[in-house]
Formats: C-alpha cells, sequence, structure tokens
C-alpha cells in the first residue's frame, strides 16, 4: 500500500519492520543514538583554517610537518580535499573521494591504486593534505 501511494519516496521493507521495533520497545526519538568510533568527517572547518594558516606561514612545508604542527593523533590516515569548490574536477578524479569518511586503505581498494600510486597522486594536488585522526 506505501508503495503505491507514495511510489519511489516510500521506505523500504526492511527500514519499516526497523521503525515498528523501535516504537514497539517504546523508543520515540526519530533521532539517531550517539555513535562511538571514528568522527564523520575530518573535514572541519576548523581543520581547514588551521592548515590554511599553517601553508601561509611557510609553503615549502611538507604534509608530514604539517601534520606533526596541527593535527595530532591516531594511525588511521584521511585525505581531505581543501578546494571549496569542487566544479571543473574531473569524474575519475580521486577527489570525489575525498570526504574524510575514508581511510586512504579504503580509497587505494575502491580505486584499484597501490599507496604509493594514491601518494603520488595527492602529492602533487596542493589542494589535499592527509589528515591523521
Amino acid at each position: 500500500m506505501l508503495k503505491t501511494a507514495y511510489k519511489d519516496d516510500a521506505m523500504g521493507k526492511t527500514q519499516v519492520f526497523e521503525w515498528f521495533s523501535r516504537f514497539k520497545n517504546g523508543e520515540m526519538s526519530i533521532d539517531d543514538k550517539p555513535r562511538s568510533g571514528r568522527p564523520s568527517t575530518a573535514r572541519t572547518h576548523e581543520n581547514v583554517e588551521k592548515i590554511r594558516e599553517i601553508i601561509k606561514e611557510d609553503r615549502r612545508r611538507t604534509i608530514e610537518e604539517i601534520v606533526e604542527v596541527s593535527l595530532r593523533g591516531s594511525m588511521l590516515c584521511y585525505p581531505v580535499h581543501l578546494s571549496e569548490d569542487s566544479k571543473g574536477i574531473a569524474k575519475d578524479s580521486l577527489h570525489h573521494s575525498f570526504t574524510g569518511l575514508q581511510s586512504v586503505d579504503e580509497i587505494c581498494c575502491a580505486h584499484g591504486l597501490s599507496n604509493q600510486q594514491f601518494e603520488d597522486q595527492v602529492e602533487r594536488d596542493p589542494d589535499v593534505v592527509l589528515i591523521w585522526k
């Protein structure tokens, strides 16, 4: 019935059962529960501005130095595209993967690249910074 009434806008069967189960168990909130784990994004306004300031101070700094100065963390690495305007980027470009949600290994696997090939591409692009979280 829902598919007939709402067509493509209708929720899937699995999601309907999930919500039914939640409401049946007394959960009346429609908000997601907080989750542990890695952050949803590594690209925050604060991180981007911090990196831009470091680059303005000394353009010859390496990515490793920028990370050391600004963004210390654990050993998971997330590529972040600094450009606010993504127009004009080729569809096959890796920029589409630089959401801060995937680790380098996930992006390499998705694009069939070795870590070295990925690092070479990132090194050639001044708008991409690797952030260690």
